[in-house]
């Protein structure tokens, strides 16, 4: 079994754990989903800390914010043909590659559906970092 590299803009099946789960007191997310790593930093002591970012057929309502993403992507993905979306204003951390990561459903050892294009991918980036910047974003650390 091998994990791939956590590199930005990398789609991965996790089990994301929603900031609404984490406050009620859950430790581990209820559904595995695909997941867009956003952020991998190296540090020295404890090893490759990653972002994440969900991917839901939930629309986003109230304080939600998301970016749809385009039915080509999805298809290059491998994803299904519902609509999805991104969603910017909360994130998973941990390190890599944690107890989280599952194998892409049908897909044998593989943990990955692939990479975003990267406008999308920096626009997903851009809107994750404002929310954070204007305090609207929520990060729930999975360690």
């Amino acid at each position: 079994m091998s994990f791939p590299n956590p590199e930005p803009g990398l789609v991965i099946s996790y089990a994301y754990l929603w900031r609404h789960e984490h406050d009620a007191g859950a430790d581990e997310g209820r559904k595995n989903r695909p997941c867009v790593i956003v952020l991998s930093v190296e540090q020295q002591e404890s090893g490759t800390q990653v972002t994440v970012a969900p991917i839901t057929h939930s629309k986003p309502n109230g304080d939600t914010i998301g970016l749809e993403i385009p039915p080509r992507v999805k298809q290059h993905l491998g994803l299904d043909h519902e609509t999805s979306w991104v969603i910017l204003s909360e994130v998973n951390q941990f390190i890599w590659p944690g107890y989280d990561l599952r194998p892409v459903p049908g897909k044998k050892g593989e943990y990955a559906y692939g990479f975003l294009p990267p406008r999308l991918f920096e626009a997903i980036k851009v809107g994750i970092l404002d929310l954070i910047i204007k305090r609207r974003g929520k990060i729930t650390p999975r360690d």
